[in-house]
């Protein structure tokens, strides 16, 4: 960053000679780009701007119009101001003509009440240029290294946001085109605040160009896009006109979230990646006020306070905690949140674990007071069956806070866990819907549950163990069939006569009559139980 006027006048070279300003005092601000040494009057067309002019003085005019001129000369030219030495030209004061013209064209005038070596100055005030110049090269460098960094590992958006709050030590926000906050850094300010009516602000604020400061909002603003596609801003609110080192941050930073978009072909939306950290954050009590949780979501459109708050799940239907096909949490948490945009129901919508065998979608459905919860369930439930064919989904139950939600969601994983199992054609499901299967899997830690079904079962997964027989999948598909033993057989594949021989091994396993009814049953429950069981365990 280049030296100011106030920056020069702390120089030793320049305090030796005892300067004083004289004129344009409010404007010691201005950035110095060079120093000048000129003794004659017709001296501005050699200039370009950001010029300290050093003097003694000795060729300027005595008439006041022409003494005006010079610094009208100067000041249109943009120097930053102009030094004068007393003692050769003016013995202690300068012309009233000039200081006024100075005071009229907002030129700063210093003048140094004793000889210094002008030399002395020009040296110390280019070596102070060169240093920032050098300084400011350095870190444009290493900025351009971490933001390298950072698109090489495929950084998230919010771990772009963060660094660029990091390096700046402002708050960051980056916000779609509708000018709802996709994320959001607030830098150690309050969020709430920061994000209070966000939406309104953000709307006035127009730079006019791809990279712009707005003096209303101290906000330093660019776009971010690529291939001429813009889908969003990215925002530092610095409260001051920035430094070139914050303009090349916020730029870096763009890109690096451009070409992250334009990369990441498959990955979820920006959108959704935004809903699934405010989802997550919510649910690990990350939040330290659940203020700052409804304030960002307040950012991205889905108002939280004073509404009621459903958690839902939305997952894959499979036997176990194996990993769901790549692509398919992203894809069905993009169908989820079309199908609630259509539905006019207001939710946060994001993949939860994404990338681990307990990847799903989260739900975080914000509801009117008078909303019915099973019409608004049953509308998006069709559009998501519509477009995603067999996905399980589950809705836990209404609060009434954020401090609530955890509880609902909950619920939720429960009920997806059970349904995601079965067969069953329900739209959706909640607690009440799972009957005796939803019973056994919130007691599937308790031990008694544990021993009963070792008592009931134990021998015959011993005897599959030790032999691989299979024969523990022949009985649940006999008890699932309603103890109909040619439907049953037909579903294993088998014929009557291997089915009905192996129903006969398992009744010597266990010692047990597949004819009597209550066997059956206890027999079911067990497999029941030991599904739950062996399903949440990897």
């Amino acid at each position: 960053m280049l030296p100011t006027v106030d920056d020069v006048l702390q120089l030793d070279a320049v305090r030796r000679g005892q300067p004083h300003v004289v004129a344009g005092a409010d404007r010691t601000g201005n950035r110095v780009r060079w120093v000048h040494v000129a003794e004659v009057t017709d001296i501005a067309h050699l200039l370009h701007g950001g010029e300290l002019v050093l003097t003694t003085g000795i060729a300027l005019p005595d008439e006041p119009e022409r003494l005006r001129a010079y610094i009208a000369d100067l000041a249109e030219v943009g120097v930053s101001g102009l030094m004068i030495e007393l003692g050769r030209r003016y013995a202690s004061v300068l012309p009233p003509a000039l200081i006024a013209a100075a005071e009229d064209h907002g030129l700063p005038v210093i003048v140094l009440a004793h000889e210094p070596a002008f030399v002395d100055i020009t040296e110390s005030v280019h070596a102070r240029i060169v240093r920032e110049q050098f300084a400011e090269l350095r870190a444009s460098e290493r900025l351009h290294e971490i933001f390298t960094q950072l698109s090489v590992e495929g950084a998230s958006t919010d771990e772009v946001v963060r660094q660029v709050a990091a390096l700046g030590g402002h708050p960051v926000v980056l916000e779609n085109l509708a000018h709802q906050v996709l994320a959001a850094d607030a830098g150690g300010c309050d969020p709430a605040e920061l994000l209070s009516a966000w939406e309104t602000r953000s709307r006035a604020v127009r730079p006019g160009r791809r990279t712009g400061y707005d003096p209303a909002s101290g906000w330093l603003v660019t776009m971010v896009g690529a291939r001429g596609e813009d889908w969003g801003r990215l925002i530092i609110d610095l409260g001051a006109p920035p430094s070139p080192r914050e303009t090349v941050l916020v730029e870096r930073a763009a890109t690096t979230l451009a070409l992250g978009r334009l990369l990441d072909r498959h990955a979820e939306s920006i959108e959704r990646q935004a809903h699934g950290t405010i989802i997550a954050r919510i649910l690990a009590h990350a939040y330290s006020d659940p203020q700052e949780a409804a304030a960002r979501a307040r950012a991205l459109g889905v108002p939280l306070s004073g509404r009621r708050l459903l958690g839902v799940v939305l997952r894959h239907r499979g036997p176990g905690p194996q990993a769901p096909p790549a692509g398919e949490p992203s894809a069905l948490a993009e169908a989820a949140a079309a199908a609630c945009r259509d539905a006019r129901l207001a939710a946060l919508v994001g993949v939860l674990d994404e990338g681990g065998p307990q990847a799903r979608v989260g739900v975080l459905a914000s509801l009117p007071a008078r909303a019915d919860v099973e019409t608004a369930l049953t509308e998006v439930a069709t559009r998501i069956r519509e477009q995603s064919g067999d996905t399980v989904m589950a809705a836990g139950s209404v609060v009434e806070t954020i401090r609530d939600v955890r509880r609902s969601f909950l619920e939720a994983e429960q009920v997806a866990g059970v349904a995601a199992r079965g067969s069953g054609a329900r739209l959706f499901y909640r607690l009440p819907d799972l009957r005796l299967r939803g019973l056994l899997h919130l007691l599937r830690d308790d031990a008694r549950v544990q021993t009963f079904v070792e008592r009931e079962l134990g021998p015959l997964l011993e005897y599959d163990a030790q032999r691989g027989a299979g024969l523990t999948r022949i009985l649940e598909l006999y008890l699932e069939a309603g103890r109909n033993k040619a439907v049953a057989a037909q579903r294993a594949h088998l014929s009557r006569p291997a089915f009905y021989e192996r129903l006969r091994r398992i009744e010597r396993v266990l010692d047990a009559d597949l004819d009597d009814v209550e066997s059956c049953v206890s027999l079911h429950v067990a497999l029941l139980a030991l599904s739950s069981v062996r399903w949440e365990r990897p």
